[in-house]
């Protein structure tokens, strides 16, 4: 398969490419990520950072004309013919950004009350799901749902969205918000949780196993990338200078 893009699941990329406040709704990442390998479509979610603030300036059609790779919607799926790809806003899940929010405040427009908001963002999902038809079906979420690194699981995702990726057959997750890589393979299930959120402010220098089957963890900075044909599907994570520290395929009968 073609490499149709990229994906960024969440955690304010204003923040991480070091963008003044006042300046991040109206700065283009075409000045950071010039090379030739990067002139494809960025899909991107929305990330808990990204909620502290104006989460709408985000997802403003402005950014899209300042540069046209820029794809950032709420919810929103991907079609890449033997792919399907489910981009899910998990942010309004995590109770604790209600209730306990501490310093911080939160955006909700568009999203309160929050139990409706969730409810058709599950039966959306769900609905998605079932009509599939692609090889490979992909949800990709700013939160684990699976992560032994500082923020743990992810409960909310664990009680009210897993149940729907297992029974309609994902075969990855894919979520950032630990600032680690990560492969975990469920025990019950053929899903694969994958963390990609090296991109800043790793070496935590904290663990915490789950029930799951730990399959690689690397604490400090570095990406991920996924190959999938018709028939395979092939990952990998490398450090920032590109050397791959995992990988990982599996098969499928054509």
């Amino acid at each position: 398969m073609e490499h149709q893009g990229w994906m960024a699941a969440g955690a304010s990329v204003w923040v991480f490419l070091g963008i003044p406040r006042h300046q991040r709704s109206s700065a283009p990442v075409t000045n950071i990520y010039t090379a030739k390998s990067l002139q494809k479509p960025w899909y991107t979610i929305l990330g808990n950072h990204d909620y502290r603030g104006d989460a709408l300036a985000q997802l403003s059609p402005v950014l899209r004309k300042l540069d046209n790779r820029w794809i950032c919607m709420k919810s929103f799926l991907v079609n890449a013919d033997i792919a399907d790809f489910i981009f899910v806003d998990t942010t309004p899940f995590v109770l604790r950004y209600w209730n306990h929010p501490k310093n911080s405040k939160y955006d909700w427009r568009g999203v309160a009350p929050r139990k409706t908001y969730i409810a058709k963002l599950l039966k959306d999902v769900d609905a998605a799901l079932k009509q599939s038809r692609a090889t490979w079906k992909i949800v990709v979420g700013h939160h684990a749902i699976r992560s032994v690194s500082e923020h743990g699981d992810t409960q909310e995702l664990v009680q009210q969205l897993l149940p729907i990726l297992k029974t309609n057959g994902v075969d990855f997750y894919i979520n950032g918000h630990d600032h680690c890589l990560e492969h975990i393979s469920s025990r019950d299930s053929p899903l694969q949780y994958l963390t990609s959120g090296g991109g800043s402010k790793a070496w935590r220098g904290i663990f915490t196993p789950n029930s799951d089957r730990l399959e690689f963890f690397y604490d400090g900075q570095g990406f991920m990338s996924l190959k999938l044909t018709k028939a395979e599907a092939h990952l990998a994570f490398y450090d920032i200078a590109g050397t791959v520290l995992h990988s990982w395929g599996i098969t499928k009968p054509v």
